[in-house]
């Protein structure tokens, strides 16, 4: 049987259990991606298995559910948060005078070309401004000091595809994972710039990243404290969370992990001072102030 680059395959060793892309093929062994989480895997071409499509439509449509209950999830939050945002802000005013918000600036650089997408997409419907970026893992620590420098953002997620393999080493050693260095790298040079967490927020890390390195590298938030995988939208929620809450309250680590897919055991993180400053009074653009 035969295969070609961007099909979409599970495996027979592991009892069909994900869904990959192939994302390249050198002789008989094919490098995966997730087609929904950020694994990267290597596996023997007569261990994969074509799947159909009918089973592929019900894994998309499961997928798109707990996708959506999730988006659901964060709006209810995002209602409440701005409720409260309104009526702290306004101090009384609020119905006689208009809010306006400086919301913070997210630069998303990502070793996925599709996640990439699908992110930006999640990005532009909770209503963040958001700048995305396709760089391979492995040249991130390289990058990432002239895309700080020209983007100036206030929250950075780095991330990709990652995976922890028993034939390197033991789960505590970083030589074991696939890209968790190269991530860890890249939030140093990143730290080097800004070393203050409350003013540039970081996001680092994919499935079964190594998660005390990343933290130490400076990272506020990171995976995956239990070594498993991670949903390919996750980093977007913890974004918009620190993103939609006012400067003068910390964000809980539960607080930024409890909408969404993975929770605590697939990311973990610090206390970290949100980043929305509101300020008054709104003046349309096309009033007239003479």
């Amino acid at each position: 049987m035969s295969f070609s680059t961007g099909e979409r395959v599970t495996r027979k060793s592991y009892q069909h259990d994900l869904l990959f892309r192939i994302a390249s093929i050198t002789g008989e062994t094919a490098i995966l991606h997730g087609e929904d989480i950020r694994l990267a895997a290597d596996a023997p071409l007569d261990d994969l298995v074509y799947i159909r499509e009918r089973d592929l439509k019900k894994r998309k449509q499961k997928g798109k559910e707990q996708e959506e209950f999730s988006y659901r999830l964060f709006r209810q939050d995002y209602q409440l948060m701005k409720e409260k945002r309104d009526y702290q802000s306004g101090n009384g005013y609020q119905h006689t005078v208009g809010l306006f918000q400086l919301p913070a600036k997210v630069l998303h650089v990502d070793g996925d070309r599709t996640y990439l997408r699908k992110c930006t997409e999640l990005y532009n419907r909770v209503g963040l401004e958001v700048h995305g970026v396709y760089v391979h893992e492995k040249e991130m620590p390289h990058e990432i000091g002239s895309l700080v420098d020209n983007i100036q953002p206030n929250i950075i997620v780095i991330t990709g595809h990652d995976a922890f393999s028993r034939n390197k080493g033991t789960k505590s050693e970083l030589r074991a994972y696939r890209h968790s260095k190269y991530f860890a790298e890249t939030v140093q040079v990143i730290r080097q710039k800004n070393p203050r967490l409350d003013e540039l927020v970081i996001f680092a890390g994919a499935c079964q990243s190594h998660f005390e390195s990343l933290i130490r590298a400076g990272a506020n938030f990171a995976s995956s404290p239990s070594r498993i995988n991670i949903h390919a939208l996750d980093p977007v929620y913890i974004a918009a969370k620190i993103a939609y809450t006012p400067f003068m309250e910390k964000v809980g680590v539960w607080d930024a992990l409890r909408n969404t897919l993975t929770g605590e055991k697939g990311m973990g993180g610090v206390e970290t001072k949100g980043l929305l400053r509101t300020g008054m009074p709104y003046i349309p653009e096309d009033s007239d102030t003479e």
